[in-house]
């Protein structure tokens, strides 16, 4: 996941935010403890198959060509493909997988729709979304808080499962997040790395 922060510098941060985001979801839709779990180590994890897609198209400063999107569509399979062998990360592979498809069924990589879609990928494509209309990107600045919220209300129904957006929303209308990312990130990385066998 730091691979990934190399090859895309703008993306440093990101997956830590997103896990931030992805467990206050979790959390007002009262998750258990393994469905946190899961989310935590998706969310840490969900962009790892951009390692195979070229940096020229990644830090790319205008729109993608039909092409270069087809082959960034790409990433949730390279990434199920690379978490595929370890054993404890199993159920956080279909969230990685589908963390991109729509409500509406326009999504990818599967097309699923509604209630198809595993929730934890669900509460992934709302904080992974906010935190990418939060964060200057080559081809755009990072949008006031009040546009992304707007974003993401906009959208509930379509692109957005209504009720993980209500969640989100709540969580930041209470003023649940900092400017920083929290201390999640790191937590979650030790918490990984305990968990492989490097002997």
């Amino acid at each position: 996941a730091r691979a990934i922060e190399v090859k895309d510098p703008y993306t440093y941060g990101h997956s830590e935010r997103v896990i931030e985001y992805a467990i206050a979801i979790a959390e007002r839709l009262s998750l258990d403890e393994w469905g946190m779990r899961n989310i935590k180590y998706a969310a840490a994890l969900h962009d790892i198959g951009k390692i195979g897609i070229a940096r020229k198209i990644l830090n790319k400063p205008g729109a993608l060509s039909e092409q270069e999107f087809v082959h960034v569509k790409t990433h949730p399979r390279l990434g199920d493909s690379i978490i595929e062998p370890v054993a404890f990360l199993q159920a956080p592979r279909e969230i990685i997988l589908h963390h991109h498809e729509r409500y509406d069924g326009k999504g990818y990589p599967d097309g699923l729709e509604g209630e198809e879609i595993p929730l934890g990928a669900r509460i992934l494509a709302v904080a992974d979304s906010f935190e990418a209309m939060m964060s200057d990107r080559p081809y755009r600045k990072a949008l006031p808080i009040e546009e992304a919220v707007r974003e993401l209300e906009i959208n509930a129904g379509t692109q957005f499962d209504p009720r993980v957006v209500k969640a989100f929303v709540e969580a930041i209308d209470d003023g649940e997040f900092g400017d920083e990312p929290a201390a999640e990130g790191d937590e979650v990385a030790e918490e990984l790395h305990a968990n492989l066998d490097v002997s």
